[in-house]
């Protein structure tokens, strides 16, 4: 009896505090009288009702403004279309390559197959989320390392690790040698079916050792299960060729993938790169390393030094001055005039539409979720005023020569400041200071942090 009536009390004292937070009548009502229903309400209200917020809130008067002028600008000849897929980190590392190739050697075409590259990185993906279950199969399915693995088996999204590791590790290869197939530009049911059939392995593999299977047991099993998975990409994208004549300037001359890399190209893209990130939310001239977060198993974690943004534009001015492009990343749908092909700040006046402001800063946009780096870019202009500081920037992008400004993006500095995250430079163009800041024992972050989603 007197259990049941500790019960009862214990309830009721949790309703009365649940009631304490609800929205009760009384305080419906005060919502409510905030609402006056004035005439530019209704008006706004049924504007609205037929019609898209982006839309209403369009500022026309930018349009008058728009100026395709920069004073520096890096020459690039074709646009690439990563179609429906999540490749732009691919399409973003291999249009600075081929930036590269084409001023090298006066071509005035260019594009490496994607689909070469792709099809590798999938595999080592698939292998790397293996080899992770292998690792962690002592810990319990609830473990957050192990979740994290199950829930992340494969994606088409990456960063420019996978630049460096993927092309480092197998080479690259023209885009008439392996073109695109349907699943490469749309990836997401293979991509879903992959997924599906790695979570059922990583069970079989959890059983296995779970039933006293050692090492050697398991690397068997792991490479069998790989083979399936060789064979579901293979049918999806076309198996990877080993060996290919090519011809350039009427030169005809037989190539493997490595050796077409180290010929014409032959960066070291491991140790000629330095990446950056303006991550105000945390510690500023500090180097990080995100756990777990590289395309191949063997390969390296996501190391970068974290910079204020003044430092960040100086080396991309310096970059973009010799005729260098680099790979950027933002969060591009802030403020995105898709049609026109601009990012600004001024784009959108939702705060006259709606009657509130939105005045968060970057630090408490990447605090809150509100924002973060989805999309990389080749950051290829700069226009410079008398003084020698930056008016707007210029990207090519990956969605067609029809999307944008001519297959380009066009953002102003100020929304540089706010929506820029990652850029990754050449050595030559980084401070020794900031070189400096390489050498130290990198904050290693864990791969479930929100700010290193892999770019789309």
């Amino acid at each position: 009896m007197r259990k049941s009536m500790a019960l009862c009390l214990m309830t009721m004292a949790l309703t009365v505090q649940a009631q304490q937070g609800g929205i009760t009548p009384d305080v419906l009502k005060e919502i409510k009288s905030s609402y006056k229903h004035t005439a530019s309400d209704k008006a706004i209200y049924n504007a609205m009702a037929g019609t898209s917020i982006a839309v209403l809130a369009k500022n026309h008067e930018r349009l008058a403004n728009f100026d395709t002028h920069f004073s520096d600008r890096v020459v690039s000849h074709g646009i690439t279309d990563q179609q429906q897929s999540g490749r732009c980190w691919l399409f973003t590392g291999l249009n600075v390559l081929r930036a590269q190739m084409m001023a090298k050697y006066g071509l005035d075409e260019m594009e490496f197959s994607e689909n070469y590259c792709f099809f590798y990185d999938q595999l080592e993906k698939a292998n790397l989320f293996l080899q992770g279950i292998i690792d962690t199969r002592e810990k319990p399915m609830e473990d957050k390392m192990v979740e994290w693995l199950f829930k992340h088996p494969i994606s088409d999204g990456g960063q420019f690790t996978g630049i460096s590791d993927i092309i480092g590790k197998y080479g690259v290869v023209p885009a008439s040698v392996m073109p695109e197939t349907y699943s490469s530009e749309n990836t997401g049911q293979i991509a879903n079916l992959v997924g599906l059939k790695l979570k059922e392995f990583g069970l079989q593999l959890r059983q296995a050792a779970s039933e006293g299977a050692g090492e050697a047991a398991l690397a068997k099993q792991k490479t069998e299960m790989l083979g399936t998975i060789y064979r579901m990409l293979a049918l999806a994208f076309g198996e990877p060729v080993e060996h290919f004549e090519w011809t350039m300037k009427g030169e005809t001359k037989e190539y493997t993938p490595q050796s077409f890399y180290q010929t014409f190209l032959g960066n070291d893209l491991t140790g000629n790169y330095v990446m950056l990130m303006n991550d105000p939310s945390r510690e500023f001239y500090q180097c990080y390393e995100i756990d777990y977060d590289r395309h191949t198993y063997d390969g390296r974690n996501w190391t970068y030094v974290n910079l204020p943004i003044e430092d960040i534009k100086e080396m991309a001015i310096k970059s973009i001055k010799d005729s260098t492009m680099m790979y950027f990343s933002c969060d591009v749908g802030k403020f995105l005039d898709s049609k026109q092909g601009t990012l600004d700040l001024n784009n959108y006046d939702y705060a006259s539409l709606l009657g509130t402001t939105f005045n968060m800063d970057k630090k408490q946009r990447i605090q809150t979720f509100a924002s973060g780096s989805s999309h990389a870019m080749t950051l290829m202009a700069v226009d410079l005023d008398a003084n020698g500081k930056p008016k707007k920037w210029m990207v090519e992008n990956s969605w067609g020569a029809e999307a944008g400004y001519q297959g380009h993006l066009i953002m102003t500095d100020e929304w540089f400041d706010e929506y820029m995250f990652r850029l990754v430079v050449e050595k030559k163009y980084v401070p020794a200071a900031v070189l400096d800041i390489l050498k130290q024992k990198p904050v290693r972050l864990p791969a479930w942090d929100p700010m290193f989603a892999d770019e789309e």
